[in-house]
């Protein structure tokens, strides 16, 4: 595949080097040389210097034999524009474009971005998608994921593993004994800097972060058994309120309407506007390295405390002091991920990467056949991938041990006519199935295959 990346930055630099993985022909466009030298150093890409909209540059990308382009400059404006030359000039099939401005994406200018009106495919808000992620992990207490798949049949759930669980130090394959009242499986295993799929002797420690699976009438016995109990949290409080703050805090209000949403924003005109924004929540203006500030915010009843700011350090400090006054648990959205270890080693319970949340609402327009959803775990050393079954596939036909490989490719579920198979062994795959599949990185290539179309339907 032909991909053009406008944007060298964080989220452009972490797409570029998951699709160079996998051999796809990679042009990244910025105007700094010095980064894009620093990017071809490291993966192998083409690059090229320039700005992003302009049709002599994206030209010069290769933009005329391009399968899918992706602008994720800091402009919105350019990245808006890029789409409306790919488009217009040179007929790029996919094009997606990253937009951070709240005000591009009021409800009541959705229209702007309907196809007759704006080149651009897919709209991507790195701010709405972390918020939204943050939402689902807050409604399952002990979890720092939650990954809704088939119409929320499923979820897989991300859960850290402390020195209290039961689960501790025995092997997977007696796990059915410890948590008899759940049908849960695990499915990724991150330890230190690596992630793997495990097998039936692999042994959890202490430290480990989880990925299982589970229906949604399971989750709470599973996580009881990692030593996670009680119901959604009542009461949440919020550090920030910028973007991902403000959206959080809605979400909250929508989805959750029992839970008492506290904020803390340090600056005077945000927590205004978060105050005028927000219906319910109480929005305090404050440092919430204060401890007289979180005492007002009652962080010691907090069930859980997410720190959204915009400063790495501020997250940090802000969740550990919130659990060092009693708060049940906390989360810190991390820009740099390379300190998640030693952050969570210190004791708070999870780490947002908004990066690998972009990357991954992205991956799902990457992947060839049915693929409905992509997502990464571990750094994007392991994907979750949902597809579909197709009349046209290859799977059909096959058992779920004919596409096991082990360590490399595991089919977690499989919802036949709303009917949840988990950890299926002996299944033949027929149309219609859809199936949550987790696989290595370097085996995503092989799952695609699966669902490509057979030569007789060509």
């Amino acid at each position: 595949m032909k991909v053009i990346i406008l944007g060298g930055g964080q989220v452009g630099y972490s797409i570029a080097r998951y699709l160079a993985f996998e051999e796809n022909d990679i042009t990244i466009v910025d105007q700094s040389a010095d980064l894009l030298r620093r990017i071809s150093d490291k993966i192998d890409i083409q690059p090229v210097v320039g700005f992003a909209s302009h049709p002599n540059v994206l030209k010069q990308a290769g933009a005329e034999n391009a399968d899918l382009l992706i602008a994720v400059t800091a402009s919105d404006e350019v990245n808006m524009v890029a789409c409306e030359v790919a488009q217009s000039i040179f007929q790029v099939q996919t094009k997606i474009a990253r937009v951070r401005h709240q005000s591009y994406l009021k409800p009541a200018w959705s229209d702007m971005f309907h196809p007759s009106r704006l080149a651009i495919d897919v709209v991507i808000s790195p701010e709405i998608e972390v918020a939204k992620s943050l939402s689902r992990s807050a409604q399952v207490v002990g979890a720092f994921e939650v990954i809704p798949l088939v119409c929320n049949h499923v979820k897989v759930i991300g859960v850290r593993c402390h020195s209290q669980s039961s689960l501790i130090n025995t092997p997977l394959r007696l796990l059915p004994g410890l948590v008899a009242s759940a049908d849960m499986h695990i499915v990724c295993i991150a330890r230190g800097d690596q992630a793997f799929l495990p097998d039936q002797n692999d042994i959890l420690q202490a430290g480990d972060e989880v990925h299982f699976i589970a229906t949604s009438q399971d989750i709470s016995q599973a996580m009881a058994a990692f030593g996670y109990q009680g119901s959604e949290g009542r009461q949440m409080l919020i550090v920030g309120g910028g973007s991902i703050g403000k959206t959080l805090a809605l979400e909250i209000e929508a989805s959750q309407p029992d839970v008492v949403v506290k904020m803390i924003e340090k600056n005077q005109e945000r927590s205004e506007t978060a105050a005028r924004l927000l219906k319910n929540a109480d929005v305090l203006c404050g440092d919430a390295l204060d401890y007289d500030i979180l005492n007002e915010a009652s962080v010691h009843n907090c069930e859980t405390v997410i720190a959204v700011t915009d400063d790495d350090k501020v997250n940090i400090l802000s969740s550990l002091l919130a659990k060092r006054c009693g708060a049940g648990r906390s989360l810190a959205l991390l820009n740099n991920i390379h300190h998640a270890s030693l952050v969570t080693s210190l004791g708070v319970d999870g780490v947002i990467n908004p990066r690998s949340i972009t990357v991954s609402s992205i991956l799902q327009y990457v992947r060839q056949g049915r693929i409905r959803s992509v997502h990464t775990l571990g750094d994007g050393h392991v994907e979750v991938i949902e597809a579909e079954a197709r009349e046209t596939s290859h799977i059909i036909g096959l058992t779920v041990d004919d596409v096991t490989i082990k360590g490399a490719i595991m089919i977690a579920a499989i919802v036949r006519d709303k009917e949840v198979l988990l950890a299926p062994s002996k299944v033949i795959i027929s149309v219609g199935d859809s199936l949550v599949i987790v696989a290595r990185k370097d085996a995503v290539k092989k799952v695609e295959k699966l669902f490509s179309i057979r030569p007789s339907y060509l």
